[in-house]
This record gives C-alpha cells, sequence and structure tokens, in this order.
C-alpha cells in the first residue's frame, strides 16, 4: 500500500495554497475597516472644514451691516441714518401726492364751489386754472414733510429705545402700546415745531394762488407782512392734527404688522423681500386710514385757520373755537374720501420706502419690541 498523500488544495498549512479561503477573508475584513477608519476621518475633516467655511459666512453677513470704517451704526450715526430714510419716504410720498393734497385743501376752503367730491375737484381746477395748479405748494410740501420724516421718524426710533431703558425689556414688552404711542407722540412734537412754517407757506399758496410765485417768495412774503408768529397760528392745530394722526399711524402699524405676522406664524426676519414689501403696505394701509379718521378735524380747522389772517387782537384758540361751531361736525369732515385716499396711500407709501431705504443705509439697529424674547 502506497502511504497516504494529502490533497495539497484543501491544506491549510500546506504552501501549495497561501493564504488559505479564511486567511483571504480575515485580511479583507481588516482592509475594509481601515478604510472605514480613513474615511471616516476624512468626513471629520471635510465636516471641520465646512463649519470653518460657514462661521465665515456668518462674519460676512455681519460686515454688510457695517460701515466702511468697519463698525456698525450706532448712537448718532444709526439715528441719522433713520432720519435720512423718514425724510426721503414722507418727501417722496407727500410730494407725489401734492395733486391729491390742492384738491382736498380746496374742498375743505371752498366747499359751495368744489362740491362734486375728488374726482370732480380735480376737473374743476384743471379746467379754471391748467393742470399746473395741481402742483401748487409742492415745494413747500416736499420740503416740509422731509424735515418732518427726519424729526418723526428719527424721533421715534430714538425715544422707543429709550422707552425701553428706562422701562426695561420685560415691562416695554408688555406696555408696548404705549411705548409707540409715547415715542411717537413725542417725536411728533418736535417734528411740527420744524414743519408749521412750511405748512403754512403751502396751505396759503393752495388757498390764494396768486400769493407768490413759490416757496421762497411765499415764505418771505408771510415773513415781511405778518411777522414770524404769522407761521405759528396754526401750530395749535397742526398739534391737534399730527400728533393724533402720527400716535395713530405708528401705533396701529406696530399692532397691524404684529397680528400679520401671527396669522402667517413666521418672524420678520424670516420674511423674503416680496414678503416684507406686502406686509408693510398692508400694516400701512391699515394704519394710513385708522390715523385719517382720527386726524380729519384738525386737518379742516388748519386749512381754515391759515388761510387768512386772523382779526386784530384774536387769539388762535377763540379761532379754532369759532370755526368749530361755524362747521360742525358734518363739516369737520368735509373732504373725508380724499383724505382716505391720500393719507391711506401716503401711510403705505412711507412705511414701504422708509423699510427699503433703511435697509439699503444698513441702519438695522431698530428695536422690534414685539420681537424681543421673553
Amino acid at each position: 500500500m502506497s502511504p497516504y498523500r494529502p490533497n495539497p488544495f484543501f491544506s491549510t498549512t500546506n504552501t501549495f495554497f497561501v493564504p488559505s479561503v479564511g486567511d483571504r477573508v480575515d485580511s479583507a475584513v481588516a482592509q475594509a475597516q481601515a478604510y472605514g477608519k480613513d474615511a471616516q476621518a476624512k468626513a471629520n475633516e471635510l465636516a471641520h472644514k465646512a463649519d470653518l467655511k460657514f462661521q465665515d459666512a456668518k462674519e460676512a453677513v455681519k460686515d454688510t451691516a457695517k460701515d466702511a470704517t468697519g463698525n456698525t451704526p450706532t448712537g448718532i450715526d444709526l439715528y441719522s441714518r433713520f432720519a435720512l430714510a423718514g425724510a426721503l419716504g414722507c418727501a417722496i410720498t407727500h410730494g407725489a401726492l401734492t395733486p391729491v393734497d390742492v384738491v382736498k385743501t380746496r374742498i375743505q376752503l371752498e366747499p359751495e364751489v368744489y362740491n362734486k367730491g375728488m374726482v370732480g375737484g380735480f376737473r374743476q381746477i384743471i379746467a379754471a386754472e391748467g393742470a399746473g395748479a395741481l402742483l401748487t405748494g409742492f415745494g413747500p410740501t416736499a420740503v416740509g414733510y422731509a424735515i418732518q420724516g427726519a424729526f418723526k421718524f428719527g424721533g421715534y426710533e430714538f425715544w422707543k429705545k429709550k422707552a425701553i431703558d428706562v422701562l426695561g425689556v420685560d415691562k416695554a414688552r408688555e406696555n408696548r402700546q404705549a411705548v409707540y404711542l409715547g415715542a411717537s407722540g413725542i417725536a411728533e412734537f418736535f417734528a411740527d415745531i420744524a414743519l408749521c412754517p412750511l405748512e403754512a407757506t403751502r396751505i396759503r399758496l393752495v388757498s390764494q394762488p396768486s400769493f407768490a410765485n413759490g416757496l421762497a417768495s411765499g415764505f418771505l412774503r408771510i415773513a415781511r407782512e405778518e411777522g414770524p408768529g404769522a407761521f405759528y397760528a396754526g401750530f395749535g392745530p397742526i398739534l391737534f392734527k399730527q400728533v393724533p394722526y402720527t400716535m395713530a399711524k405708528f401705533a396701529v402699524f406696530e399692532v397691524a404688522s404684529e397680528k400679520i405676522l401671527q396669522s402667517t406664524g413666521k418672524s420678520k426676519d424670516s420674511l423674503t423681500g416680496g414678503q416684507q414689501t406686502g406686509l408693510n403696505l398692508s400694516a400701512g394701509l391699515i394704519a394710513g386710514m385708522a390715523a385719517a379718521v382720527i386726524s380729519q378735524p384738525a386737518d379742516t380747522l388748519l386749512s381754515k385757520i391759515n388761510k387768512s389772517k386772523g382779526a386784530p387782537g384774536q387769539s388762535t384758540t377763540s379761532r379754532l373755537i369759532q370755526m368749530s361751531g361755524q362747521l360742525g361736525v358734518k363739516g369737520l369732515f368735509t373732504g373725508m374720501s380724499a383724505r382716505l385716499v391720500m393719507i391711506g396711500t401716503l401711510t403705505a407709501g412711507q412705511f414701504l420706502i422708509y423699510g427699503d431705504i433703511k435697509k439699503a443705509l444698513n441702519a438695522t439697529g431698530g428695536v422690534e419690541i414685539a420681537a424681543i424674547p421673553k
């Protein structure tokens, strides 16, 4: 019998087939584990690099809110940007609506003549005086409301921030409507001091087209013939008109914006550009309608008192009382439809332009009280 010879193919110890199948499987597993560890290490490295890039992007976004010196605007620099945005918003909107304001003022001053509504008033003025008459008072309107807008919007942001500093964040949030009303009322008071002389000139030009050729000549004629006090004959009515108007304007805008955002379930920062535009227009229109109704009686009295000089020795207060009695409730709301159109459109446009210009000027420091986290 021949000696036993093991088949080398099945041998696990013979060198004929090295390594065996089992050895090769073990080697493949070990190599796969090594590849896995290497891939994990590379993935961690890429994740770290991605995080660094993300942090760089965040810093770049922050830098867009900085000025040329590399600093985020604060203090006078910040509030001057608010003021400029407000000045442009008010000058553009009031200037564009000068024709509507001319018709409204004529209806208020001469209701027995201009008694065919706003559209009829346009036709009457164009037929009698030409289309150019609709731009009467454009100069004092644009200049006066630019100054007023600077004080109004810049002042509102300033006094709102001061109220938060005095009350504290929690109390300011709980009483934010009072903060809106107080900040806007104070801001408007100072704005009216600047506006009153130019508004008196505008009304005189609209009510008496032959009085002067423009802002400068009309302003100088009033100063020369009637004295500086004539510019402030309507200061009481203008406060009576503008302060409630501005308080309603800002308070209703803030509340309307808050309610609209709540209904959408979104924060203001998460809105797209188009959505932000829609928010400003919608809340601004609501605010403008409310403000127009509240300020209408004083607007009528302001037009009346600036139409002509008072009697010698007659005080502004007595003139207002006399005019109110003569006009009655119905007369005080003369021209309401024209004013609703004008103020609703104007206020919506102001908040739209103000928001866009603020963004362009990197004036990002305004306080949104409702958005302050609890």
